[in-house]
């Protein structure tokens, strides 16, 4: 229980004149002895919070950057009405800087006997799960003199997903997948493709596709023609290690290969072909498979949602191992990962060729665009030691991407904006080719 401010400057408004004209203990005692008297009354007729019962509903999960709205409702089951300040406490990453105020606190007042709703409207501001915290009450008596405050603790949760930004670029990379299925075909049937049609033969194309029974049959020679096979397997691998944890703009690199992955996932979905995916740095983080075309999406969003960048080297080897074990016949595996020179050259070239024999390998890599940025500077001799140091990093980079294109490896090495269509790019060449 306590005392309201209005009390207190009733109090003092009422001692004032005493201590002028008539300073004793028995004058102030004359004036404060009614409001005591008051207060006491008020705080009797305060609903007591105790005995209110409080309920959640509303938005489970949410992306990031969106709005999740959480219903409580609080049941009165005194005779008294009630009349009170609520707070419903969520963690200050929940809420936009300088609106938790604003959306936390929550003025009501319910009948004996009845119900009201509130609802608090959250606004994560980093992906994971928000859990709730304790809702607080304050219950006030009529007269606003007196309150009675208790808390209660109404368990919920919300989940905050990846905001797949990168999905403006689907309807674009699903048209160029139409058109590729429309329109190209291989001439010779290599690893991974499946018989397309009949056409008839032109100098040039291998006699190996010439199908004799289809030419016996008619006045021309006819050759079968082959396009890139469906029900592919892409196993989407994203190393959580020390190197995801640095900062490109206002969000980690691992956010952007994330968003990368979203895309890549979406259009290879509707492509027909089957997407995993394998969260990893010393041990697995998170793991995705055998999921329907319609469930895929789903269900990747749900397992990067509480996904952070560990602090410690990545155990390539072991990356390696699990990812073989996860992807048993050829596949497409997408490494998305740094190209910085020592974790590629210590820790993923030697254990690269196990991957290659056996897989088509995609590597993507987040650039820094402030790196650019800098090697562009010129002006004054601070800029141009910066635009020196940015041109030997990118050359860092460009030799470090050579090397593992040697070993038969795609690269794909852009800014945050533009690593998710490069990457998808990159999958339709892929396709395109022939290679999956």
């Amino acid at each position: 229980m306590a005392l309201t401010g209005r009390a207190a400057l009733l109090a003092a408004l009422g001692s004032l004149p005493v201590g002028i004209w008539d300073p004793s203990w028995t004058g102030i005692l004359a004036v404060n002895a009614p409001l005591a008297l008051a207060c006491a009354c008020d705080a009797v007729l305060a609903a007591p919070v105790r005995r209110l019962g409080l309920t959640r509903s509303g938005d489970t999960s949410v992306r990031l950057g969106d709005t999740a709205d959480v219903t409580l409702t609080v049941t009165n089951t005194s005779r008294r009405p009630l009349r009170a300040h609520l707070r419903d406490a969520w963690p200050p990453s929940s809420w936009q800087p300088g609106t938790e105020v604003e959306a936390s606190r929550h003025h009501l007042t319910v009948p004996p006997g009845e119900r009201r709703r509130t609802t608090t409207r959250l606004r994560p501001t980093r992906r994971g799960d928000r859990q709730a915290d304790r809702v607080t009450i304050r219950s006030y008596g009529p007269l606003g003199l007196f309150s009675r405050q208790g808390a209660h603790k109404v368990p919920w949760a919300v989940r905050v997903l990846p905001p797949f930004t990168s999905r403006k670029h689907l309807p674009s990379k699903l048209a160029r997948l139409r058109e590729l299925d429309g329109r190209t075909s291989v001439l010779t049937r290599g690893e991974g493709t499946e018989f397309d049609s009949l056409r008839e033969y032109v100098p040039g194309d291998d006699t190996r596709s010439i199908d004799w029974r289809a030419t016996a049959r008619q006045t021309t020679v006819a050759v079968r023609t082959w396009r890139p096979e469906r029900d592919r397997h892409i196993l989407l691998v994203l190393d959580t290690g020390r190197t995801s944890a640095g900062r490109v703009g206002d969000a980690p690199r691992l956010d952007a290969s994330m968003d990368a992955a979203l895309l890549l996932a979406a259009l290879a979905s509707r492509a027909g072909d089957r997407v995993d995916l394998l969260a990893y740095d010393r041990r697995v983080r998170a793991l995705v498979q055998g999921r329907t075309a319609g469930d895929v999406l789903p269900s990747l969003v749900n397992a990067m949602a509480s996904l952070e960048p560990e602090l410690v080297e990545t155990d390539s080897r072991g990356l390696t191992a699990t990812a073989l074990r996860s992807a048993p016949r050829r596949s497409l595996i997408v490494l998305l990962t740094s190209l910085d020179a020592a974790p590629v050259e210590e820790g993923l070239l030697p254990v690269l060729p196990q991957l290659t024999q056996r897989h088509t390998v995609l590597l993507a890599s987040v650039a820094d665009p402030h790196i650019a940025r800098m090697a562009r500077a010129r002006g004054n001799s601070e800029a141009v030691y910066e635009a020196a140091a940015a041109a030997q990093a990118q050359s860092e980079r460009h030799r470090t991407a050579e090397q593992l294109r040697r070993h038969g490896v795609t690269v794909v090495d852009a800014t945050p904006d533009d690593l998710a269509p490069a990457l998808a790019d990159a999958y339709l060449a892929l396709k395109s080719a022939g290679r999956l």
